[in-house]
Formats: C-alpha cells, structure tokens, sequence
C-alpha cells in the first residue's frame, strides 16, 4: 500500500516555508521558496503549486498519495472556504486562496490563520501535549495567537479568534498598529514593540549599554534581553513592563477559555526562562485564583515547523 502524505504550507511575509508530511507527522521533506509580495501576491498560489509539484515528482511521490493541502497565513480568514478577508503583511484583501490552490493542484485545500496552524501543531506534537483547551501565544515581529477549545481550534464567527495581538492594553496615547487601530498588544510586546519602547525611553537612560546600537540602528528585541541579564537598567525597566503587559492580557484571555496549558512561542521566546519566569509570576498575580490552579506554562517546542505540521495535522483531521 502507497505511503499516504499531507502537504502543508506556511505562507509569511518573506518566506513561505513547504513540507511533505506524513499522517503520523513526520516530516519527510521541508524547504522555502521566498514570497512574491508584488501584485499584491497575486502569484503565490503558482509559487505553491509549482513548488510542490517538482518537489514530489523528484521525491516519486503520486498524487494519489496526497490527502490535501494546509496552508496558513497571517490574516483574517474564511477557515470554510480558504477565502482570506485580509493579510495585510503579504498584501491580499479579498483573495481566495483555498479555491486557487485547490483548482491548480486538485488536491482538497484548507486554510486557516498561520497563527491557528502553529497551535494545532504545537498541540499535536509539541508542547501542548494534546491538550483540550489551551492558548499558544506567538511573539515575533508581531504577536499572535491560537486557542483550542474541546480539542479544536477556535476560529470565531468571522476568523478573528484568538487575534490577541489586537487586543487593546494601551486605551489611549498606544502606539499605532498595522491593523488601523492605536495601543494594540502586538505595539507593545512583540520584538518590535520591544526596540520601539527602548528607543522611546533611552534619554532617560543615558548611560544604558545599549546607547550604541539604537544609534547604529541595529538593535533586536534579542539586544535587550542580554542587556537586561547583564543588569541594564533601561532593558530591565522596558521588560518589566512589556513582560507585565502581556501577563495581564493572557490572565484575562484565560478567563474566557480557562486552559489547561499555555504555550509560548516565537522569535521572543528565545529569551527562554528569562521570559517564562517573569510572566508565569505576573499571570499567576493577575489570574483568577482557580483559572490559574487548571493552567501549566510551556515554551513552544517545535520551533518553525509549527505551523507546517499544523498545517499536516488540518488535512489529517478533515480525513472522514
């Protein structure tokens, strides 16, 4: 009997990341394939489809084997029909991704927020461990999320659940954020909310070890952890605050979904037990005492196959 596999796509800003994958969720083949943002990514879906088709035909792979394609992207989506209301970073409004790439490869395709995709992935093989109810947070350029609620992923009545980068923390005076609002979380605890908010407060830090680098515009969200461990006041002061923040915003998600594990991940959670420590502390200060007592902390485990292999597990789950 033919080895049967699941092909899943990770469309981002710069990169999309492919992978061949099999229903036990092993990654038989992954690679990238930059992504053509230009006619408002009008050629992504060839990019896909083409991109698969050679890798499959040197892999002798048939397209019988093939159950479907997962795909996520970082926007609002139709998670029926793979119709993508808006991804602002790759350039699409109104675009039906899950029609066209269904019609160039003719495998079943579905969709669903990039974000969505890595919790899925994260529950099945990673840090979550199966778990019924949980919340994965994604601290990156921006901050993203997915909830999983009965063992599903929660998509919402329109495909804004779990947009957590959107919540409002800052109600007035916030930084502007690229969905239009001002004061978003993703303005205040993502890797550029994190070199924004050092840059806003370094006058009055004037000996701060990081002086130079926001000078030579080089400073990364990675700077400011080191300089914190390393007792700089201005990076302890700017992570206290974003690290309280963001504890805050999961303790009140947390009494909507009342999770048993949440997971962080991302660039950010690099940062380790440097992060955990802090937030675990200010979640569990802020959280209702009994939503607290049912929840563990984790640090994402799969790092950038996440989202593919939550894009595998998709097509895995919708098999009747």
């Amino acid at each position: 009997m033919n080895q049967s596999y699941c092909l899943s796509a990770d469309i981002g800003g710069t990169s999309i990341k492919l992978a061949v994958i099999s229903l036990d969720g092993i990654i038989v083949k992954k690679w990238e394939i930059p992504t053509d943002k230009q006619d408002q990514g009008i050629n992504i879906p060839k990019d896909i489809h083409e991109a698969f088709e050679n890798e499959l035909t040197k892999m002798d792979v048939h397209n019988d084997q093939i159950l479907g394609i997962g795909a996520g992207a970082p926007g609002f989506i139709n998670t029926e029909t793979g119709f993508i209301y808006e991804a602002v970073n790759i350039g699409w409004k109104n675009f039906n991704l899950g029609e066209q790439l269904q019609e160039l490869s003719g495998f079943p395709v579905w969709v669903d927020n990039d974000a969505n995709l890595a919790a899925l992935g994260e529950n099945w093989l990673g840090a979550g461990e199966g778990s019924d109810y949980l919340i994965a947070v994604t601290l990156g350029t921006g901050v993203g999320g997915g909830i999983i609620v009965n063992g599903q992923i929660d998509s919402g009545a329109n495909g804004t659940a779990a947009e957590i980068g959107h919540m409002t923390v800052v109600p007035n005076g916030g930084a502007p954020c690229n969905c239009g609002k001002t004061g978003c979380l993703e303005t205040e605890a993502s890797a550029t909310g994190i070199v924004r908010k050092v840059r806003e407060a370094i006058s009055d830090y004037p000996t701060s070890s990081l002086k130079d680098k926001i000078q030579n515009e080089s400073i990364t969200s990675k700077d400011v952890f080191d300089a914190g461990k390393q007792g700089d006041q201005l990076a302890k002061s700017v992570l206290n605050d974003v690290i309280d923040t963001l504890g805050l915003a999961i303790a009140n998600l947390a009494i909507a979904i009342n999770p048993e594990k949440i997971v962080i991940g991302g660039g950010v959670s690099n940062a380790g037990d440097q992060l955990l420590h802090p937030l675990m502390e200010t979640f569990y200060k802020y959280a209702l005492p009994r939503t607290a007592e049912a929840c563990n902390f984790g640090m994402a485990k799969l790092g950038n196959d996440a989202g593919v292999i939550g894009g595998a597990y998709l097509v895995k789950q919708n098999q009747k």
